[in-house]
């Protein structure tokens, strides 16, 4: 089932439970969906990894949104953006820990055949290729950088 039609019944089920802020966060990602969809080049169905880029960065948006509103004492606002967060992080594929990550990294590492910094590039652009959707991209470069300079 698409990441589409799984919204789609989402939003019947909160509408059903007038449950409102469930339905403006739903409704949030399907307007993300439609207008990933109607942008030039994109056949009829968006892949599963462009949805997963999608709802990483809307989560991502709403993370660093909360910050900024707990920075300003707005709790009522972080309240709505930590709502959403959770919502978007229920159609997210799992992601993986730290720890996990360090393991593909070192595969990663001697799978390019990385010495030091000045290979960075090469381990980034394999590793964010292969655990896109299943780790933050800034998690990623620093444990990269960790382990290069070790």
């Amino acid at each position: 089932m698409s990441l589409k039609t799984t919204i789609d019944t989402d939003i019947k089920k909160a509408m059903l439970a007038k449950n409102k802020e469930e339905l403006e966060a739903l409704r949030s990602i399907k307007s993300m969906i439609l207008l990933a969809e109607t942008e030039k080049g994109v056949s009829a169905e968006i892949a599963v990894d462009v949805e997963n880029k999608l709802l990483m960065k809307a989560a991502k948006q709403r993370k660093e949104s909360a910050e900024i509103f707990q920075k300003e004492g707005r709790q009522d606002l972080a309240q709505r953006e930590n709502f959403q967060l959770e919502v978007i992080s229920r159609y997210l594929p799992k992601q993986l820990s730290e720890v996990e990550i360090s393991e593909a990294l070192k595969e990663i590492i001697a799978q390019v055949g990385a010495k030091g910094p000045q290979d960075m590039g090469k381990v980034m652009g394999t590793a964010t290729k292969s655990l896109a959707g299943k780790a933050d991209g800034k998690l990623i470069s620093e444990l990269v950088k960790k382990l290069l300079t070790a």
